[in-house]
């Protein structure tokens, strides 16, 4: 299986928005403006190498509203991007956009199931 290991939701407000999560739900909520003006979640204790301490836990983060998308996603890993995107689209799925390399992450792209849905699929580096 392919497991859900981060979500994303859009924003109009960084400061707002990062106040909110971190007053709620206690997140770290970290702006990176080099990176699109996404603000990073973490959602439960991490260690030295950014890993969950609590085993099924995940992290997200928020993009600003407009060029990236309205909607909320999952982004799902898999172990080969390339064939997972031929998977894709013999399932019936579309390719957004094209595959991004995410310095220390992995390599990552959009697509939409055959229900309309963004999901994200990322091939992690490690």
């Amino acid at each position: 299986m392919n497991p859900v290991v981060h979500f994303e939701m859009p924003y109009s407000n960084p400061k707002r928005l990062s106040k909110f999560y971190s007053n709620v739900f206690g997140w770290d909520m970290q702006y990176l403006p080099k990176m699109g003006s996404y603000v990073l979640a973490t959602t439960s204790p991490v260690d030295k190498n950014q890993m969950h301490k609590k085993k099924g836990a995940i992290n997200g983060g928020f993009y600003p509203k407009g060029p990236y998308g309205n909607t909320p996603h999952l982004v799902i890993s898999v172990d080969n991007l390339e064939k997972h995107i031929e998977i894709v689209k013999k399932s019936g799925g579309k390719i957004v956009g094209k595959v991004m390399d995410i310095p220390g992450i992995g390599k990552f792209i959009m697509l939409k199931d055959t229900e309309g849905n963004r999901v994200g699929m990322l091939q992690a580096s490690m």
